[in-house]
């Protein structure tokens, strides 16, 4: 029950924050351009039809272009700005004297970091719904010639979900570490660009910054698990998170 009190008074925090206007931006910025561009050029999703799953097709792209870079920096603004919440008000003190455990005070901050990405995920999944439905009704007249696969997408997102809980957790970790605002971003952001340069080379994978782009760009080959190594990736990063801020003398 302390739980879901912390956490719901760390969520009213991010209520207007940069934090969450980020989601939303980020989340149908890419379905708002290819909206525009299907209505500039009078296109619909059904003139991919006979030759491609319109939805599939259409999914694929969006995701293609948000994955590789947007996505994985989105979630390294998000990450450093929930953390630093705490440093740009000077509340760490006052934080730390209410009656919670600072597992629960961890665990809270944490799990808004996740829903914060789980909310992007959904703008997301919105924008490309209505990015695909509403060109047909207005040129069309009707809805896509395919239903929409749902199912098949929740997997997806899920998959692509899974491959950013990484950056998600080492951001987390360095907002937490360091009170600089920069630090975090200019970490996160060298170690992504870092990875899109070397997506060729053979042991690209033992950097969590390159999983979300293996998975959008369809030429990325690789011969391993990548989920699981996403999963393993976050559990130890968390675990290592979690054990600094325990014992860290200093909160804040």
């Amino acid at each position: 029950m302390k739980f879901i009190y912390c956490f719901r008074s760390e969520w009213l925090k991010t209520k207007g924050s940069s934090a969450s206007w980020l989601c939303l931006i980020g989340g149908f910025f890419i379905p708002l351009i290819y909206l525009i561009v299907f209505i500039v050029y009078h296109k619909t999703i059904n003139d991919y039809y006979p030759f491609f799953n319109p939805w599939r097709k259409h999914y694929n792209e969006l995701w293609q272009n948000m994955a590789g870079f947007l996505l994985p920096m989105g979630v390294i603004l998000a990450s450093s700005l929930i953390a630093q919440l705490e440093y740009k008000n000077n509340t760490w003190k006052q934080v730390h004297t209410t009656p919670q455990s600072f597992t629960t005070i961890f665990l809270a901050k944490f799990a808004v970091v996740l829903f914060m990405t789980f909310k992007f995920f959904l703008f997301f999944t919105i924008g490309i719904l209505v990015s695909g439905i509403i060109p047909c009704l207005i040129f069309d007249h009707k809805f896509p010639l395919v239903g929409f696969p749902a199912y098949g997408f929740l997997m997806g997102s899920v998959k692509i979900f899974i491959t950013c809980l990484p950056i998600l957790a080492i951001q987390f970790l360095i907002s937490l570490k360091f009170k600089n605002f920069l630090v975090g971003i200019g970490i996160g952001l060298l170690g992504l660009i870092a990875s899109l340069i070397g997506m060729s080379w053979k042991y690209i994978y033992l950097s969590p910054y390159s999983y979300t782009a293996m998975i959008a760009f369809p030429g990325v080959k690789w011969n391993f698990n990548i989920y699981i190594y996403a999963f393993v990736y976050f559990l130890v990063l968390s675990g290592i998170s979690y054990y600094l801020y325990i014992s860290k003398k200093e909160k804040g």
